[in-house]
């Protein structure tokens, strides 16, 4: 599209409503719709921002299923969840829809209906897995086996999750059910199928020709190697219960399947914002441009799947581009959310309340845009205090206080320009084209950095003119330099609400002025002389160690529970029997003293009351106990231990210990205190 547009409709990906969002999700989409979608809003632009849950698939019944309730039950908490979270955290969706509305579902349905009445579809007959004791079609999640390539005896039927490799559900070993648990057997079904292999000649035109220039790299890569492999039929219905269902005769049992029902939900959530025909302009006008932003795992399905969708359809648009991002990895390892490695957005709210745009800042200025990024703590600290408190609120604060301490909170008279003066506001003025330009690129972390150069520009203008210190020899030039720089502070106000929408409100109530049209964020005249600026407040604060040590700790904490639950329990010992078993002598002991067994680093030496007498225990668990801490503490004894010297002490019985996968070592203890020499039995 080469023409100013009319309008835009923006969508973001519809997040999965089987669990809460994450910081991938927000480096991948989220955060780059909403830059995208508030400057377009800033330069008077008609834009439509659109979103919603997703909430048909595999993935919500496996998590009903796993919870122990119905698949509505699951997408109504997790939908809540995920709106609650966006509007907390400031992504400015003009409407936050879900696909299991009534809307969605009449939308979905007509689509297919028009597709199947003008024979866009074919059907095929397939053999597809079934579970005979649950009665059910099985999807390729509800299969499970050993992976053929890595023996993995967890694989899905759609992938292995431990190697990564794609599969069919025929090609896992020894296949079974997720429901009952038993084999499955093979039966035809029939399933309609979109025949992508008949749009392949235009799907080549329309991106390997038409978009070569304007899409990125990876996506435009992307794209080319799928359609020079030669694109298949895909089936767009399936097997299930909970879905669209199929409306056309002889469909029972049969939904839409979700990534043909879902991306239509960009569609009806435009509905359910704009009543009556309101909504067709920004899907129907050739006028509009359309943006999908999605990460990569979606770019198939917004750039082939659905475009040719919309093109057989034929009464809507096609995307104008499809900005996608890579994957966002955290502390050096991939998100996953089935290991809870993630950062959760809600989580993220309630650990950092008033600080969403610190999130926003880190997320953007190290965003996945053209290969896979790192985020860690120790980062996320340091650009917090460097460059948000340290640069930005840094320039703005010295301004503001500045002009309170020396002239009451007035804005100063602009007296005669300086060269100085001049080079700073012929900068300024060149900035909201410059940060404008890199956004309708879709170079989000250039424009971030751009804006982050203009606050560097006001802090060096201020060190450069140190008005601190002028002020005691010239009033009139200390008044033009705060002047120059409160117009810059005064930009910011609109250049910053995009990225940081929260701290450029707060400047505004600062500065006491309103957001300008985005061409006037350069102008040097945002604050007359004598305006009165409001009270001087921080905009960002430090955050300190200890803050996201917890975070660390966090994180490492799940990884130990990954651990102790992926790691498999010791094979059982040789059976003994139960006379060989009752010789054994266990009693409750309490610990009287403990001491480090000199030139040892494990070995401990432990006297115990054992109900019968006082005994000396030396036990190799001085690396994981403090002496002191042990202490009156009762422990489980083996008292008929034949005795051992070990350097130069006779042990006299053994603690009862427990290993953790970590190799942690934990004290088996009663639950509750008892009396000394007490049988454990």
């Amino acid at each position: 599209m080469t023409s100013q547009p009319q309008r835009y409709t923006i969508t973001a990906a519809l997040p999965y409503a089987n669990g809460p969002v994450h910081i991938g999700h927000l480096a991948g989409v989220y955060i780059p719709a909403d830059i995208y979608a508030r400057y377009l809003r800033a330069q008077g632009r008609d834009v439509k921002f659109v979103c919603g849950s997703d909430e048909h698939g595999v993935p919500i019944t496996i998590r009903a299923q796993k919870e122990g309730v119905t698949p509505q039950q699951v997408v109504d908490k997790y939908h809540a969840i995920i709106r609650d979270s966006f509007r907390d955290f400031g992504i400015s969706f003009d409407i936050y829809a879900r696909t299991s509305n009534d809307t969605h579902r009449q939308t979905a349905s007509d689509f297919f209906r028009k597709m199947y009445e003008a024979g866009q579809f074919t059907e095929q007959v397939s053999q597809q897995y079934y579970d005979e004791q649950a009665q059910q079609f099985l999807a390729d999640r509800y299969i499970v086996g050993t992976c053929p390539t890595c023996a993995n005896e967890n694989a899905y039927g759609d992938q292995c999750e431990r190697c990564g490799s794609s599969l069919s559900p025929t090609e896992l070993i020894n296949p079974k059910s997720m429901l009952s648990g038993n084999k499955p057997v093979l039966r035809e079904t029939k399933h309609w199928y979109l025949p992508l292999d008949q749009y392949e000649q235009w799907l080549r035109e329309w991106i390997i020709e038409g978009h070569k220039q304007d899409w990125k790299t990876n996506v435009y890569g992307q794209c080319k190697s799928w359609i020079d492999q030669g694109l298949q039929p895909r089936a767009v219905t399936r097997d299930l219960d909970w879905g669209v269902p199929v409306p056309v005769d002889g469909a029972d049992g049969k939904v839409l399947y979700v990534w043909f029902d879902a991306p239509i939900g960009y569609i009806s959530a435009t509905k359910d914002l704009l009543p009556g025909d309101a909504w067709k302009p920004y899907w129907q006008d050739p006028t509009t441009k359309l943006v999908h932003f999605i990460g990569k795992d979606n770019i198939v399905f917004h750039c082939i799947i659905f475009p040719a969708m919309l093109k057989a359809h034929g009464d809507f648009i096609l995307p104008d581009n499809v900005p996608a991002n890579e994957f966002l990895n955290l502390e050096g390892d991939k998100i996953s959310t089935s290991r809870n490695w993630a950062v959760w957005l809600h989580e993220y709210l309630q650990d950092f309340p008033g600080k969403a745009d610190v999130l926003r800042y880190v997320l953007a200025a190290n965003a996945p845009e053209t290969k896979d990024n790192d985020f860690t703590w120790k980062d996320f600290q340091a650009r917090n205090n460097n460059e948000l408190v340290a640069n930005l609120g840094n320039f703005v604060n010295r301004a503001v206080v500045l002009t309170h301490k020396f002239f009451g909170g007035d804005v100063p008279v602009k007296g005669p320009l300086t060269d100085l003066d001049r080079e700073v506001f012929a900068q300024l003025a060149e900035f909201p084209k410059r940060i404008g330009d890199l956004i309708e690129q879709y170079r989000f972390r250039d424009a971030l950095s751009e804006l982050m150069n203009l606050t560097r520009l006001g802090n060096k203008y201020l060190a450069d003119t140190e008005p601190w210190k002028l002020v005691k020899t010239d009033q009139e030039r200390t008044g033009t330099v705060l002047h120059v720089a409160l117009q810059l502070a005064a930009s910011l106000v609109t250049l910053m609400e995009p990225f940081l929408p929260t701290a450029a409100a707060n400047l505004g109530s600062m500065l006491r002025i309103e957001r300008q049209a985005w061409a006037q964020a350069g102008a040097t005249d945002l604050l007359p002389a004598g305006h009165h600026l409001g009270d001087a407040v921080l905009l960002f604060d430090k955050i300190e160690d200890k803050t996201v040590e917890a975070q660390v700790q966090k994180l490492l904490d799940t990884k130990v529970a990954n651990q102790l639950a992926n790691t498999p329990v010791t094979a059982a010992k040789d059976n003994v029997s139960f006379d060989e078993f009752g010789r054994m002598d266990l009693r409750v002991g309490t610990i009287l003293s403990a001491e480090k067994v000199a030139k040892t680093k494990k070995l401990l030496k432990l006297t115990v009351d054992t109900g019968l007498d006082q005994r000396t225990i030396v036990s190799g668990i001085a690396e994981h106990f403090v002496p002191e801490a042990l202490v009156g503490q009762q422990v489980l004894v083996l008292l008929n231990l034949a005795p051992r010297e070990i350097k130069g002490i006779e042990s006299q019985g053994m603690l009862l210990m427990a290993e953790d996968v970590d190799g942690s070592l934990r004290l088996m203890q009663p639950g509750q205190p008892v009396r000394p020499g007490s049988f454990v039995a």
